[in-house]
């Protein structure tokens, strides 16, 4: 910000350690898909001399996706760490995906930082301020963190940093557009053939300076004659509302008056407004040319971050209480306090096990320390969270993380990140706190995973290792939810997208070594007399020695919804022996259990046993049970038999003006709208009952027809008739061997 240069500190690929919090910035960066995020931080780390070549996203080659999957797919699918230093300072910059079936890495960098950078590209129009990047912001903002906004790919053609500040301001200002201004304005070079004007430089409005990079070399001149008067106009709307932002009246009375403010006050305001969360500065960055040393606007950048966003000291700890709940007095961030940490993330080596990304709070973390290990998972949305485990365990090998590189470290103070390997049975969310005074961190909110994905072992040596790798990806990553189906007997994996599917197969096979076959997820449904039927139960046979013999007569009549299977005696004058009459009943549940005629469970009815036939030496409990099964399934013959789906209560937000093809779509998958209210923020909330097999890929069909801006939540309501042409549908499949629902 003061726009001067700084050497590169400590030989390339060298980690820094931090010796307290005043020396940490933990900055998150995060955008949309495609925005540069990673390309970014390789430029930070060329410049900040932790690399000595920039790494590029397109060759598999950067410090941030080192992950075999993210090589592979040229894109990030997790949260990664690389650790920088500049200005005496540790920087921890945090990567995260911007795909939106990864917003679960997204949340748990914004659970490590203490500060944000949004990563926009200037390539792409307003779409590129997506949904997942306006709700990270508004989390921000009710968390007061600071952020910054980085204006990417000026370097390519039809490309403009004035639209792009616009856009940024009306999706990010609110009611504020003054408090999202740039502070460096971009230089352009003579346009070539194609019309387009490289990026060349950068104006400091603050300094009035121009910092040319067109030879390579970083150099400071003034700016031309035919610059000033355009630089002067957006210096005084910068200085307004730095001034408004940090909330400086003296300054402003000075600035009013027509004093000429010095710069580094002005350095000095913005820097407070900055760490105080009301004023977001916009810059811009390029890559490295090759053979650089560093990229266009990674130093403005670098001095941002360790001038103007808060230490570890500056930001409120996330509260405390005691593993059965009593509250507990907040953490302080002091490395010669308690230990209060947190695994803010989970993943699997193949070499050294399990690893987790641990953010310390308060104390100093050490190896060898023996430590509290609690945690109850994180509560998605409508589920409860995991069972709560504890243990005593002792800290392994504490590192710092460069891409594949662990560096040793002998702590990791309060406000820092660090490693641990083999933390025990560590999960994503968990605590780590004194053995003796053990405390439990508040979760954080983690959305509904709602796209089922069945899957199956592939063959008999995998499904030995399919519970183990699945446990292990749900231990790993808090956006999974695994399920076995009790009705369906399915193992069910609840993801957030199609890209989470596919990440999470492509890890059980890559990483677990275990080989499933996804399935068609089947919905749990349910059969019920449509009306009254009777059937006669008769199980004779003679096979030398003790024969079998039962016989039973049935009545079946439906009841109402909810009220699972009733079974009444009425038999009379002891036709059926009062030691078999449950056996009967054992029998009918049985069959209901197994169902009648689609193979689902029968439900809401009431069956009652009425006659019967009994022989004194060839009768048995078995024999009864095989015939009041009998008698259910011949009562079923002559009676229609309805299916019963499971109905949804959906709830849909989206901003107003999706909400008629919202509508228009729930009503095409039979759903009933129920009504709307309105929401904060321009946006409806709709809510609507709709048949769960309906609802399979809603997740993906509601991101599509809401461009990505709609969510929505869903709970069982209830089971209630199939309409005949769906049943008959349903049957067929059923018929055709066909997984179906």
């Amino acid at each position: 910000m003061g726009d001067k240069a700084h050497a590169h500190p400590g030989a390339a690929g060298g980690v820094p350690a931090a010796g307290h919090p005043s020396a940490v910035r933990n900055v998150v960066l995060v955008g949309p898909s495609g925005s540069g995020k990673t390309t970014l931080v390789e430029a930070l780390a060329l410049t900040a001399g932790a690399v000595n070549r920039a790494g590029r996203v397109e060759d598999g080659a950067t410090v941030s996706d080192y992950d075999e999957i993210e090589q592979r797919r040229r894109r990030s699918v997790q949260l990664s760490l690389v650790p920088v230093a500049w200005d005496g300072c540790k920087i921890n910059l945090l990567d995260t995906p911007g795909y939106a079936d990864f917003v679960g890495e997204l949340r748990a960098g914004l659970r490590a930082a203490d500060a944000a950078l949004f990563v926009v590209s200037a390539a792409q129009d307003a779409a590129s301020v997506a949904a997942t990047t306006r709700a990270a912001w508004e989390e921000c903002a009710l968390a007061g963190t600071p952020r910054a906004i980085v204006v990417t790919h000026l370097d390519t053609a039809r490309t403009s940093f004035d639209d792009m500040t616009r856009i940024c301001a009306e999706a990010f200002g609110g009611e504020d557009p003054d408090a999202v201004l740039p502070l460096y304005l971009p230089v352009l070079g003579p346009a070539g053939a194609d019309g387009h004007a490289p990026l060349t430089g950068l104006t400091g409005l603050l300094s009035g300076r121009i910092l040319d990079y067109s030879s390579g070399e970083r150099a400071e001149r003034p700016p031309a004659p035919d610059q000033e008067e355009p630089l002067r106009a957006a210096r005084d709307r910068l200085i307004e509302g730095i001034i408004a932002e940090s909330e400086d009246e003296s300054l402003m009375d000075r600035y009013l008056d027509g004093e000429d403010i010095d710069v580094a006050t002005l350095i000095a305001d913005l820097e407070r407004a900055v760490a105080r969360g009301s004023f977001h500065p916009v810059l811009t960055a390029a890559p490295a040319a090759e053979g650089a040393r560093q990229g266009i606007g990674t130093v403005e950048l670098l001095e941002l971050i360790t001038r103007g966003f808060p230490t570890p000291l500056e930001r409120t700890p996330p509260a405390v209480t005691t593993p059965s709940g009593a509250p507990r007095p907040a953490p302080v961030c002091d490395p010669g306090g308690p230990l209060v940490a947190e695994v803010v993330k989970t993943a699997s080596d193949p070499y050294v096990g399990r690893v987790s990304l641990v953010r310390v709070f308060s104390g100093t973390l050490r190896p060898d320390d023996s430590v509290h290990l609690c945690g109850h998972g994180l509560d998605a949305t409508g589920h409860a969270p995991r069972p709560c485990h504890e243990a005593e365990i002792r800290v392994g090998a504490l590192t710092s993380p460069f891409g594949r590189r662990q560096h040793a470290l002998d702590r990791c103070v309060a406000g820092d990140l660090a490693c641990v390997a083999r933390l025990g049975e560590a999960e994503t969310g968990d605590t780590l706190s004194p053995a003796g005074d053990p405390v439990l961190i508040a979760p954080w909110s983690t959305p509904d995973p709602l796209l089922p994905l069945a899957v199956r072992a592939h063959g008999k040596a995998d499904e030995d290792k399919l519970s183990q790798g699945l446990a292990r990806l749900v231990a790993e990553d808090p956006t999974l939810r695994l399920e076995q189906n009790p009705d369906t007997g399915q193992v069910v994996l609840w993801c957030l997208g199609e890209a989470h599917q596919e990440v999470a197969l492509d890890r059980l096979r890559s990483r677990y070594g275990v080989q499933v076959d996804a399935e068609p997820h089947r919905v749990p449904l349910r059969e019920t007399f449509a009306g009254p039927a009777a059937g006669r139960g008769r199980h004779v046979r003679q096979s030398g020695g003790h024969g079998q013999f039962a016989i039973c007569e049935i009545e079946v009549e439906p009841l109402p919804p909810g009220s699972g299977i009733e079974f009444v005696d009425k038999v009379v004058g002891g036709s059926v022996p009062r030691q078999f009459v449950p056996s009967v009943e054992k029998g009918v549940r049985a069959q209901a259990a197994r169902g009648l005629a689609a193979g689902h469970p029968l439900v809401d009815v009431r069956v009652t046993l009425l006659d019967g036939k009994a022989h004194s030496v060839d009768s048995s409990d078995a024999a009864f049970q095989t015939a009041g099964a009998l008698a259910l399934r011949e009562a079923a013959s002559d009676a229609r038999i309805q299916l019963l789906e499971p109905v949804c209560e959906v709830s849909v937000l989206v901003p107003d003006d999706y909400v008629g093809p919202v509508m228009s779509d729930l009503s095409g998958r039979r759903g009933r709208v129920v009504g709307t209210e309105q929401s904060p923020g321009g946006r409806t909330l709709v809510r609507a009952e709709v048949p769960e097999i309906e609802v399979g890929r809603y997740a993906v069909d509601l991101r599509s027809l809401s461009h990505g801006t709609g969510r929505f939540d869903r709970a069982y309501a209830r089971h209630e008739a199939m309409p005949p042409q769906v049943a008959d549908r349903v049957r067929a499949e059923r018929a055709d061997g066909s997984p179906g629902a």
